[in-house]
């Protein structure tokens, strides 16, 4: 082939790596300093590798014998206790839905709580203040706070937040935890199915560490996102060698084992409180994103707070999952505790949207450092 022809095909190529070289070089000059991390974030903060998925069998009316070989274990001749370990901000209404869903299979709730947010806000100790509401746990609950390390400059918010779950495993050996005890460890928005506990307390051979896989919720249960929650686990105790965690730690996850409801708040100042409080609060790029009324929309339109894209591994999920969230008119597998108390908990349901609102000013933002 005559050489004149070869240069003739691959200068269109050249031209158009050249155009879209240009184009990525003006939007990382112009996009904000935190876009390109969070849109590359799942490429270190999700999974590396697909879980081993599990299925999840669970029958009221089915034999423990029976639901064990279903897995692929054996039942047990006794239940085994499990301990309840929680990182706890301010999510009182899902601690409540959480603790009156698994009192009767929980042995200890171990909350922690800490004095300040992870961006370094103090704040109250919502729990201790808010006890006597959650007397009927009372000889479950175990309370422990948390004061982090003064440092010049402070410590960054995922600093913070891993010395907080690290904090966690003097206070779960002080509950009376022993070998082969089951330890959950997950956050407070990250609530476990009782069937699912049920099923685990039961059987033995399983993993050490089984994650699991918890229906993904935003602000309400009418707005289902999809099974993306994974970090949560059930821990098999071992002296030594269990030690709080929320990361990938294994390969293996249960199949529908229970809730995550992200930003699940009855009050706008609970939103606009974790918006400034937790670690990804460098998201809050403008003070207008922690104005009531803009909030209040969003929630009804199952919108992003943060004008954000959604975090995903593959172009295809990123597009399917652009714009609002679909609403669901759903009520079915949802918290015993919710379903039993509806007009309490009304804004976790379909059609329930609308938040109270407080009149306090929302706090000042921090600056990113």
């Amino acid at each position: 082939m005559p050489r004149n022809t070869s240069r003739r095909r691959i200068r269109p190529l050249i031209l158009i790596l050249s155009v879209t070289g240009a184009l990525a070089a003006v939007f990382l000059l112009i996009a904000d300093a935190h876009f390109l991390p969070y849109l590359l974030r799942p490429l270190w903060d999700s999974p590396p590798r697909p879980f081993t998925r599990l299925p999840h069998f669970y029958s009221p009316n089915a034999s423990r014998h029976l639901l064990c070989r279903l897995h692929g274990w054996s039942p047990r001749a006794a239940p085994r206790r499990i301990f309840d370990a929680v990182i706890f901000s301010n999510e009182l209404d899902l601690l409540e839905l959480r603790l009156r869903s698994l009192l009767p299979v929980v042995h200890r709730f171990i909350i922690l709580e800490s004095n300040t947010t992870f961006t370094g806000i103090p704040k109250p100790l919502f729990l201790r203040r808010h006890l006597p509401c959650f007397s009927f746990a009372a000889e479950k609950l175990i309370h422990g706070s948390f004061t982090p390390p003064s440092s010049t400059p402070p410590l960054p918010p995922f600093d913070v937040e891993s010395k907080q779950r690290s904090s966690m495993n003097s206070i779960i050996a002080g509950a009376g935890i022993s070998p082969e005890d089951l330890l959950i460890m997950s956050d407070a928005d990250e609530i476990p199915s009782p069937q699912t506990l049920d099923l685990l307390r039961w059987c033995d051979g399983i993993p050490p560490v089984l994650h699991l896989e918890l229906r993904h919720y935003l602000y309400s249960f009418e707005f289902p996102v999809d099974y993306s929650s994974w970090r949560a686990t059930a821990n098999i105790f071992r002296p030594g060698e269990t030690s709080y965690h929320h990361s990938r730690r294994s390969d293996v996850i249960l199949a529908d084992s229970g809730w995550h409801c992200s930003f699940c708040f009855r009050k706008i100042d609970d939103f606009v409180f974790k918006m400034t409080a937790y670690s990804h609060a460098d998201r809050v790029r403008k003070q207008s994103f922690l104005d009531a009324g803009r909030i209040q929309r969003i929630i009804c339109e199952g919108g992003d707070l943060f004008d954000m894209l959604p975090e995903e591994y593959r172009f295809k999920d990123l597009i399917t999952k652009m714009g609002p969230i679909p609403r669901s008119q759903s009520a079915v597998s949802l918290p015993p505790a919710l379903v039993a108390n509806a007009d309490m908990f009304r804004f976790l349901l379909p059609g329930g949207c609308v938040r109270e609102r407080e009149t306090p000013p929302p706090p000042a933002m921090r600056p990113v450092t």
